[in-house]
């Protein structure tokens, strides 16, 4: 078996088959196969989309060789943000830079591409612009804030409240590094905070803080919070913990594609010990509801 194939079958069986011996795990993998493809019939959208890890000259090169592993694994629709390449600290100049790399990509492929306006919190003026050019008055439907201010800041407020007068999703990074954050990078315990100032407004907790175990309780008691999955290896009991604390419905299946791949971080889904109506959740039903407000008032399609 080559190696795609190999990443293939894992995705679809949940990595159910790989820590068994042979004697016996056929039935099994096949069962958990054909369970995996029930789910995936249903929509399957990806909460987190960047241009890396593929080859390419353009953004747009870019993004047709990540769509072209995405069908691969039956993904339907996919949220970018943040250009090629990125900053940790982007001046006003970059995140339009950035944004306008996005737009492109959003041209080539409307029915597919949902595009996040990716700003600053050191910038919190010129990332109102931004939220008007490319939300209000242009074709994104969320927001993405990463590490140059920590979300418990009140200079963040305006932008939250905007994006929730817009109905537009709002990802912020979160992680808990063992090393230490970098400067400006927010906890799951930032984004707490800022979300209990804005009890009414969709957040999601990107990664659920890398350690997720602490950061699924660090959100728990913040109703209007939901983790986003993507962008760590594919650990038993994440997303069990995930829905036993939180609920399926505030649960958000994402990838972090192209600096992980489409199989490992479907598999988190797949392989999980929960009902299929609540993978269907995970999978693309609690981004489409989050998103239908705001695609119906653009009329986009959902």
């Amino acid at each position: 078996m080559d190696r795609r194939s190999f990443l293939q079958s894992t995705a679809a069986v949940g990595l159910s088959g790989v820590a068994r011996s042979a004697a016996g795990a056929e039935d099994e993998a096949d069962d958990a196969g054909a369970a995996a493809t029930s789910v995936s019939r249903d929509v399957i959208w990806d909460l987190h989309c960047h241009f890396s890890g593929v080859p390419g000259d353009t953004v747009v090169d870019r993004a047709a060789k990540i769509l072209e592993y995405a069908d691969r694994m039956g993904v339907q629709r996919l949220v970018f943000f943040m250009g090629w390449p990125w900053s940790q600290r982007p001046t006003p100049e970059d995140f339009r830079r950035q944004n306008d790399q996005v737009l492109e990509a959003l041209a080539e492929w409307p029915e597919r591409l949902l595009g996040f306006a990716y700003l600053s919190g050191h910038y919190p003026e010129e990332s109102l612009k931004e939220i008007e050019r490319c939300i209000a008055n242009g074709p994104m439907v969320g927001i993405k804030l990463w590490v140059a201010r920590k979300c418990s800041d009140a200079a963040l407020d305006p932008i939250i409240a905007r994006c929730g007068e817009l109905n537009a999703a709002i990802y912020q990074h979160t992680w808990l590094k063992t090393q230490g954050n970098y400067e400006g990078e927010s906890t799951p315990m930032d984004l707490a905070v800022l979300a209990n100032r804005h009890p009414t407004v969709p957040i999601i907790c990107g990664h659920t803080g890398g350690d997720w175990t602490r950061g699924i309780r660090a959100v728990r008691a913040s109703k209007n919070v939901s983790v986003g999955i993507g962008g760590s290896e594919p650990t038993a009991g994440f997303v069990e913990m995930a829905v036993r604390e939180l609920g399926a419905e505030r649960v958000i299946y994402g990838s972090d594609a192209g600096g992980r791949s489409f199989s490992t971080q479907l598999a988190k889904v797949y392989g999980a010990d929960v009902a299929d109506s609540e993978k269907r959740l995970i999978l693309g039903q609690n981004l489409r509801r989050m998103l239908t407000p705001i695609l119906e008032a653009k009329g986009i399609p959902t």
